[in-house]
């Protein structure tokens, strides 16, 4: 008589749903599949990419000459498609402002309306304004434009009669010029110090977090104003810009620092930094094999959070005139020009540099949010 086996064969119905093997997985790979998941993340990071081709091919997408001057104060020319009889039309068209006969019953000045016998028809890679791309290739193709090289301004123009759209958009590429490198600054100091610090400890980390609590002490934003006060406004613009990431990396790298450390601290104790410890590793090797790794993910969040904060930071001072100096153009000294509630009263379409901010905070907060969800659980 054979013997039964205890153990029960699986029904029909659970071998069907039995999961294929995926094999090993890398850790970036389990990170981006859980980031998939998350439909916030992946919104702020197609955001992200989006800005980083806008501030990219710059000239290639403006519309204009962010320099060109037009009528000042013109309000947006939104696209239509109808002609001035209202029939449909399949080309979209704007129709510029123009002064006409008639005069206005109160103030006597020609009343400004649509000129209707004179669209201008709009296009994608037509020809305008010539530039040269990266500063090296000349050319004078532009993403979506006038077909006959008229100016056209979407967002309006400024006291100056100066596009709006096309200076948010060279805007862009200094003031995410500037976050990145004082984020890229504040990493590479912040994690340096926390990791050593965290590693070594004793009396060498009792003093290096008093200087980081002397570093965290300073009242920010009267030190920003002060510092940048001490250069010449006939100083160039590239030293200028070069002071104020100088002066942003100098006070933001000892928050990083501390979170750093808090992290190596924890990592130190582990079994593995101790067996290394035991077989003789240097310092330099489980500092870079073994706790660098472990603090990456850390770091990543971090910096994809301090992004928007810097933004916020060159704005503001950019809006006080202590960040960005003309003819450099970034989203903060465009804001100057709301500085009066009547011309904000007045001539609203000025605020639009406020809502490339708040596009590129959002994208950035929400994929650190993401990245935080997708690297916790490993």
């Amino acid at each position: 008589m054979l013997a039964r086996d205890p153990s029960p064969s699986p029904l029909p119905d659970e071998r069907a749903t039995v999961a294929p093997a995926r094999g090993n997985e890398s850790y970036m790979a389990l990170v981006w599949r859980r980031l998939q998941r998350s439909w916030t993340g992946m919104a702020g990071l197609w955001l992200v990419v989006l800005l980083l081709v806008m501030a990219t091919f710059a000239e290639f997408l403006a519309p204009m000459d962010p320099k060109a001057t037009d009528v000042g104060f013109a309000p947006p020319q939104v696209p239509v498609f109808h002609d001035k009889d209202g029939n449909f039309t399949a080309r979209p068209r704007v129709y510029a402002l123009a002064d006409s006969a008639d005069l206005d019953p109160v103030t006597f000045q020609p009343i400004v309306g649509p000129d209707y016998d004179h669209p201008r028809l709009l296009g994608f890679f037509v020809e305008g304004a010539p530039y040269k791309l990266f500063g090296l290739i000349p050319s004078s193709l532009h993403f979506f434009a006038s077909t006959d090289g008229q100016p056209v301004h979407f967002l309006g123009t400024d006291k100056f009669g100066r596009d709006v759209l096309s200076r948010a958009i060279h805007g862009s590429r200094v003031s995410l010029m500037i976050a990145l490198t004082v984020v890229f600054i504040i990493t590479v100091i912040g994690t340096t110090v926390g990791m050593v610090s965290g590693y070594f400890g004793g009396r060498f980390d009792v003093w290096m977090q008093r200087f980081v609590d002397l570093v965290l002490a300073f009242p920010q934003l009267p030190l920003y104003l002060a510092l940048t006060t001490l250069i010449p406004v006939t100083a160039p613009t590239n030293v200028f810009l070069a002071f104020v990431i100088i002066v942003m990396s100098a006070l933001g790298w000892a928050q990083m620092s501390r979170e750093v450390r808090g992290k190596t601290l924890a990592l130190a104790r582990i079994e593995y930094v101790r067996a290394a410890m035991a077989v003789g590793a240097t310092d330099r090797r489980i500092i870079m094999q073994h706790i660098f790794p472990n603090v990456m993910s850390h770091v990543i969040v971090a910096v994809t959070l301090a992004i928007p904060t810097v933004v916020l930071l060159e704005s503001f001072l950019g809006f006080l005139g202590f960040a960005v100096k003309p003819p450099l153009i970034s989203w903060g000294l465009m804001l100057q020009d709301t500085a009066t509630y009547s011309v904000i009263g007045t001539y609203p379409w000025i605020l639009s540099p406020v809502g490339f901010v708040l596009v590129t905070v959002f994208a950035f907060n929400a994929l650190g949010d993401g990245l935080r969800d997708a690297v916790d659980p490993y």
